[in-house]
């Protein structure tokens, strides 16, 4: 967050109108959304059965050049059978032609100093996965990258890596995208085919693999949060921020690939349009949370939404003793008095930045807006008690991340209302802290959640929610969430 400037102003009448209208008349019929149901994912019943590699079937047959035979090689031997399959079916719906799978799959393991070329350069000391379009080859580092990712994330972790190469494969062979794209189209796209194969395996539709729609897809979600780019100043940042790769994800987890053939430069900047894209030199974006800053924030809030009775901040603490809610902590919202009380202390504790030398493998994304998110959730819960709407179940849950991403794209400095008061100072929006309420979204979805601290389990749900508020604004809320 940084400080001064003045945002735009979200209309409470949208919600209060959206939550009357089911009151005004009767209609024959039911028109029924994929979000109608909260505890869905885009559809989808949340499970929570196994995620992995099935038991008992029998590995693909695939031929990878230098492998070494080992588990890793067979998980990605199974997984690249797996895409094939799913791109056989849906190659139609993208473009003209057949589908013709990648002619090269290479393993190497980097520290061998005589190992293989990719793409014409040594794989020696080359961490990573890849598609080389050049020789239509998929390659991958068996040895360090992909036993990590098993490690921290899960095997499905490695079956979207290699979802989303063999994405960068499609582009080329469909020819949806040219040399002149931009890198993040081609990134973006990758993510998005990645996520419609991911729904494919969440579906029960994959031969080799499973994955359960709570923990199990949380885990994929969080592995892209690590692979983000975290410095938009550098110009070789191409693969987007944790909110952008996770959006494009979740377009093609919910829409299909056919969406992601919408994906060009043209929508990629209408949702960066509003954000803040790089930071300023002199300010790292972090403001630390203080009581000042606390204060700062809430009067924020207020001109976002100039709420006719908005919500007094006590800071002596998050329990509130409140009548007819429960105590969340760090920050609770107590309807009766309509108060947000703050545990400053551990509210701090959750914005302060990771420690030197911490997991660099770790989704873990902190920094101050881990903090302010949650203090604009129970601000959200002020929204709708004066709405008049139910503070109590799964849709307020989702309401709450929701409006708490409209708030955090009113706060954006292109926001900034130029006939504001130039003496008032408030705070807006940083490079970087989407990612942080992403992050904490993943973790423990407090920022998801009801007045009584109850929230939805799919951490993609809540993610989706957050990410329609950022980019759809309170109308965005009310349309889905109502």
């Amino acid at each position: 967050m940084r400080r001064t400037g003045w945002p735009t102003r979200c209309a409470l009448g949208a919600l209060t109108v959206a939550l009357l209208a089911g009151c005004a008349s009767r209609i024959e019929g039911t028109a029924v959304s994929i979000y109608d149901n909260p505890f869905t994912v885009a559809g989808l019943a949340v499970s929570s059965g196994p995620s992995g590699p099935r038991s008992g079937v029998p590995d693909a047959e695939v031929t990878v050049e230098n492998g070494d035979g080992g588990d890793v090689d067979i998980l990605v031997g199974n997984a690249i059978a797996d895409i094939e399959a799913y791109w056989e079916r849906t190659f139609g719906s993208i473009a003209k032609g057949t589908f013709e799978p990648v002619s090269t799959l290479l393993s190497w393991d980097p520290s061998e100093r005589r190992g293989p070329e990719f793409c014409g350069e040594p794989t020696f000391d080359f961490v990573n996965a890849a598609y080389c379009s050049g020789g239509d080859v998929i390659g991958w580092d068996r040895t360090f990258l992909l036993p990590e990712l098993i490690d921290v994330f899960g095997p499905m972790s490695v079956v979207m890596v290699l979802a989303h190469e063999y994405g960068h494969a499609i582009q080329y062979k469909s020819g949806i995208v040219s040399d002149d794209d931009p890198g993040i189209v081609f990134e973006q796209q990758a993510d998005c085919f990645a996520g419609a194969f991911v729904r494919h395996v969440a579906e029960g539709n994959s031969e080799h693999f499973q994955l359960n729609t709570s923990d199990g897809l949380n885990s994929v979600l969080a592995s892209m949060v690590q692979f983000r780019d975290t410095d938009p100043n550098d110009p070789d940042s191409v693969h987007g921020s944790a909110f952008e790769r996770v959006t494009a994800m979740q377009i093609g987890f919910s829409d299909g690939a056919e969406a992601c053939t919408r994906i060009d430069a043209t929508e990629v900047e209408s949702r960066r349009a509003d954000l803040p894209q790089f930071f300023d030199s002199s300010d790292d974006g972090e403001l630390p949370v203080t009581a000042e800053s606390v204060e700062q924030i809430m009067h924020s809030f207020d001109y976002v939404f100039g709420l006719s009775s908005p919500p007094t901040l006590d800071l002596s603490g998050s329990d509130l003793g409140c009548p007819d809610a429960k105590a969340t902590s760090p920050v609770s919202y107590c309807p009766a008095t309509n108060t947000i009380g703050v545990d400053l202390e551990e509210l701090a504790e959750r914005g302060a930045p990771p420690e030197s030398g911490s997991n660099p493998f770790s989704a873990d994304v902190r920094g101050d807006y881990n903090a302010y998110v949650l203090l604009a959730s129970r601000y959200a819960l002020a929204v709708q008690r004066e709405a008049g709407a139910s503070l109590t179940d799964a849709q307020t849950a989702l309401r709450a991340a929701c409006l708490s991403g409209a708030i955090s794209a009113a706060l954006s400095p292109t926001n900034v209302d130029p006939t504001g008061n130039p003496d008032e100072s408030l705070v807006w929006l940083s490079p970087g802290d989407l990612d942080e309420a992403v992050s904490g979204l993943l973790t423990d979805g407090l920022a998801a959640s009801d007045v009584n601290g109850n929230t939805v389990p799919s951490g993609f749900a809540r993610v989706d929610a957050f990410r329609t508020g950022v980019l759809g604004g309170e109308a965005g809320c009310t349309g889905r969430y109502h």
